[in-house]
């Protein structure tokens, strides 16, 4: 097993023994789907009997039942009603979210502006401003890309992400039993209580300031939840708040920050695709701000953003599920209980699916007439139950920041680089972002 990229063993595996396998890692016993049929039939056809999420060492360590990403049965549907009831109403798929996201991309432009085409380093400024959608849902505010604080929280934030997917924390989860001797293990768990302890300490503020008929931000509408008591069943306690903020914020910023570096790094190796996407901003929205409505008229960009994201594909593994019953699939019995890895990188790479898996494509999204196609193996956000309930949200992120940055400047290797060069290499950790480089940003006008 690769455990740099256990996903890739994965895939070899399933040439040999077909969709549905079973590998034992350690103590684990698991079960891998490959393929858009199988992993369409399980966490789709039979939504319900794959719902459950895995028991995995270091995830219950981090997050011991509590929130939404790594908790089971009653607690976890509980949780994931408010949050899905919570982000919409903080404007998740409305104008208001939309005038937020506006209001960052101003603030991005202008950063970029600052240097003047000169190289930067342009990942740590895209995490802040991705960073800052999500603290405006959590806290009702934003933070300036040079917060010594912010910048803090941001780097945790990618470290763990990096940190969850490193062969030393997989090998702890393999065998729990000699934790104490896998560093990884033990700075994850040190970050992740930093992460808890920014929001425990923003919860207090939140709960200084509180006016029941005027909630701001998520902390505030959880707030007022927990105060009614009768409503409540017991699930609304600080536990599961402070899990609940730290699990939208990792989630908030990692997946998108990650497509967003490939958007830009690809943009650069394939120039003339980028000179496409700014000759349609040039003819749908000039030199206007683009919305969230001006997707549907802009269907290369759209199938563009869209084939980043599959071609990207920023968490092969997928997060692993469990089986709720006994279940009979595809010939196997699997048990109750049973860890289950959808592998999502399967489907978005699935020969039968797509007509060039392994190259960047636009053209997968497009008709012969260049209007845009929906592809139903395009799953980078799961499916099912436990499909990512940020969707709407991360899709108006990735149209809104690409095409900003692209409507006034257009992004190159810095001197001395090619765009062939640049290494399409995945780096190692539960989210797979492309290696850094610095880029120009050469404005239009």
């Amino acid at each position: 097993m690769d455990l740099k990229k256990p996903y890739k063993t994965m895939l070899e595996l399933s040439k040999q023994y077909g969709p549905v396998f079973k590998i034992q890692l350690g103590l684990q016993k698991i079960v891998v789907l490959t393929g858009y049929e199988a992993i369409q039939e399980a966490l789709v056809n039979k939504a319900d009997v794959f719902a459950e999420r895995a028991s995995i060492p270091i995830f219950d360590e981090v997050s011991q039942d509590f929130g939404v990403t790594f908790s089971h049965g009653e607690n976890w549907r509980v949780m994931r009603r408010f949050m899905l009831t919570t982000l919409r109403d903080y404007g998740m798929g409305k104008r208001s979210m939309e005038s937020r996201i506006a209001e960052e991309c101003n603030v991005l432009v202008k950063k970029f502006e600052s240097y003047k085409g000169k190289p930067f380093e342009f990942r740590r400024i895209m995490t802040a401003a991705v960073g800052n959608i999500i603290v405006s849902i959590l806290l009702g505010k934003r933070y300036d890309y040079e917060d010594p604080r912010f910048i803090k929280l941001l780097s945790l934030a990618t470290e763990n992400a990096s940190l969850m997917g490193s062969p030393g924390v997989q090998l702890y989860n393999m065998f729990p039993m000699f934790g104490f001797l896998f560093g990884a293990r033990k700075k994850a768990v040190q970050n992740r209580r930093e992460l808890n302890a920014f929001v425990n300490e923003n919860l207090i503020q939140c709960l200084n300031i509180l006016d029941e008929n005027d909630t701001r931000n998520f902390i505030d509408s959880y707030l007022v939840q927990q105060q009614q008591k009768i409503q409540n069943n017991g699930y609304f306690h600080h536990k599961n708040l402070v899990e609940s903020g730290t699990n939208l914020f990792l989630a908030g910023i990692e997946t998108i920050s990650s497509t967003l570096f490939w958007a830009f790094t690809l943009m650069m190796k394939y120039p003339l695709i980028q000179k496409k996407i700014q000759e349609e901003i040039t003819n749908v929205i000039g030199y206007a701000q683009s919305r969230a409505e001006h997707r549907t008229k802009m269907p290369y960009t759209d199938a563009v953003i869209h084939e980043v994201q599959r071609y990207a594909d920023v968490l092969p593994l997928s997060l692993p599920h469990a089986t709720t019953v006994d279940v009979n699939f595809k010939g196997y019995f699997i048990p109750r209980g049973t860890q289950v890895i959808p592998l999502l990188t399967s489907v978005l790479h699935d020969e039968s699916q797509w007509e060039r898996p392994y190259d960047f494509y636009p053209e997968h999204f497009l008709n012969t007439e260049g209007q845009f196609v929906k592809r139903n193996a395009f799953l980078p956000f799961s499916a099912g139950k436990r499909a990512c309930p940020g969707e709407t949200l991360a899709k108006t992120e990735l149209f809104m920041f690409l095409t900003n940055v692209l409507q006034r400047f257009t992004l190159q290797p810095a001197p001395g680089l090619s765009k062939e060069d640049l290494d399409m290499t995945r780096a190692v950790g539960l989210t797979t972002p492309p290696k850094t480089y610095t880029l120009c940003a050469l404005p239009h006008f």
